[in-house]
């Protein structure tokens, strides 16, 4: 029986730069990569190597970007602002290092933040809200504010709320950055839970901890692909494959930011 495997996101030969007294400064150089549906992607890299970059591209936090994006059958290339807006409202959940939850609301108000810019009624709502506490086992803490919670807590209130609207695809910037590692191993465990359980995830990490947890591993480098190991061909930085001038006449690896 030949099973189809599931192209999720693909980018070819995208570029970021910007323009500073120096020139341009590039971040990331001549991207090729495809994600396929249900990969645990981990991004490593030296810190300016591109890896929140790349993230941000993903996320669509970042329109300045050149090349082709595909999500699924969409071409996001081509897609208004609005438009790119609206895809990743649907398809895309971001957890931050930072956690971002708001100081003025409740664990359950938190989680129901997204929801709320949806057209879904109120009751169906407080439903989603219940099985999201329920499900990540913080029912008890759903009256809490933030500053009520450990660090631990709050990131899972934050994964909690990337997630309550079932994204295809789960973004982590150096979740468990500000965890100590009893919370990392947590967190890490129930992103293992959630990739079983169908969400494609793409971390970025400094940590060998955390990409051990992942499916594959995606090293970056002066803003270029570095390695992969799922795709053990992809040419290195600086090698006759993967050298050249890219746009505007810079060589490879020069003027990279973070």
């Amino acid at each position: 029986m030949e099973v189809r495997i599931y192209i999720m996101i693909k980018l070819q030969n995208v570029e970021r730069s910007y323009k500073t007294g120096a020139g341009q400064t590039w971040v990331l150089r001549r991207i090729d990569l495809s994600i396929r549906e249900g990969e645990f992607i981990t991004i490593m890299g030296p810190s300016g190597a591109g890896k929140s970059s790349l993230l941000n591209v993903l996320a669509l936090l970042d329109d300045q970007w050149a090349g082709e994006y595909w999500f699924g059958e969409q071409p996001v290339h081509e897609m208004k602002r609005k438009e790119r807006a609206e895809l990743a409202k649907r398809k895309i959940g971001m957890v931050f290092q930072s956690y971002h939850l708001l100081d003025d609301l409740t664990v359950q108000e938190n989680i129901d933040l997204p929801l709320s810019y949806k057209d879904i009624p109120r009751g169906q709502r407080q439903g989603m809200v219940a099985e999201t506490l329920d499900h990540f086992q913080i029912v008890a803490k759903k009256d809490l504010y933030p500053n009520q919670l450990s660090g631990g807590q709050q990131q899972l209130v934050g994964i909690a709320r990337a997630v309550i609207h079932k994204p295809a695809l789960l973004l982590a910037d150096e979740p468990t950055g500000n965890l100590h590692s009893s919370q990392a191993k947590e967190i890490m465990e129930l992103f293992t839970k959630l990739n079983r359980e169908g969400t494609t995830i793409v971390q970025v990490t400094h940590s060998e901890v955390n990409a051990s947890y992942g499916s594959r591993t995606i090293q970056m480098k002066d803003g270029w692909l570095a390695g992969d190991t799922g795709n053990p061909a992809l040419a290195q930085p600086g090698s006759a494959a993967g050298a050249g001038v890219a746009p505007g006449g810079l060589q490879s690896g020069e003027a990279v930011g973070s």
